[in-house]
């Protein structure tokens, strides 16, 4: 870990530990230690990955009323005491704003080569086996229910939609979770995606047969 982070990973582990909706401090270095791998082989800013990444979740929308703006202001406080220079933390700020998935019909915004690979390093974990955790996790604490044959997934939501419109967690896996391998920026985020989605549509595959065998 870069020596000027050392203080920001202990604040945000602090700030973290505990939550129960998959978005915890494993979550947050799982997505540090991935975009790391990543920005290995694809080149970029290590210390912008890295501090983008342990900021990434710092004012989720998800859990701030839904301001996809809120994360940047935040981070942008907090970077305020530590030793980076403006530049990079602007680029930072703008990872942060920017890193969240907004509805199958929306394009991503990002367009720096770091803020690809935080990116790709956050839509990895939720894909493969710690993805569907993390998944049931969160559609729990919302109170959405496991599974509902007759309400189908939506095909292009955009912003309002995706955040709006709760039906169950199986349809979290088309709306999101399938489409994220096709949406990876860099060679090794989609090697990596692969496998894991791979693995998620074996466990669909299961689900369903285990729910037929039960009707």
């Amino acid at each position: 870990m870069h020596s000027e982070l050392v203080d920001l990973a202990s604040k945000i582990k602090k700030q973290f530990e505990g939550e129960s909706t998959g978005h915890d401090w494993y979550h947050i270095d799982r997505v540090r230690k991935l975009a790391l791998t990543i920005q290995k082989n694809e080149g970029g800013n290590a210390l912008i990955v890295e501090a983008a990444a342990l900021l990434h979740d710092v004012s989720d929308h998800k859990f701030n009323g839904g301001d996809f703006l809120k994360g940047g202001e935040v981070a942008k406080l907090i970077l305020e005491n530590i030793d980076i220079n403006e530049e990079f933390k602007q680029q930072i700020v703008d990872i942060v704003n920017k890193v969240s998935f907004k509805g199958s019909g929306e394009k991503d915004e990002m367009k720096s080569l770091e803020g690809k690979i935080v990116q790709d390093a956050d839509r990895i974990d939720a894909l493969g086996a710690i993805g569907i955790a993390r998944t049931f996790a969160y559609g729990g604490s919302i109170g959405q229910m496991i599974y509902d044959p007759e309400i189908l997934p939506q095909k292009n939501q955009d912003v309002e939609q995706y955040i709006n419109e709760r039906t169950h967690t199986i349809n979290h896996f088309y709306e999101k979770l399938l489409l994220l391998e096709g949406r990876m920026h860099t060679s090794t985020g989609k090697e990596i995606a692969r496998k894991r989605t791979d693995f998620m549509k074996t466990f669909l595959n299961q689900f369903y047969e285990e729910w037929k065998d039960d009707v």
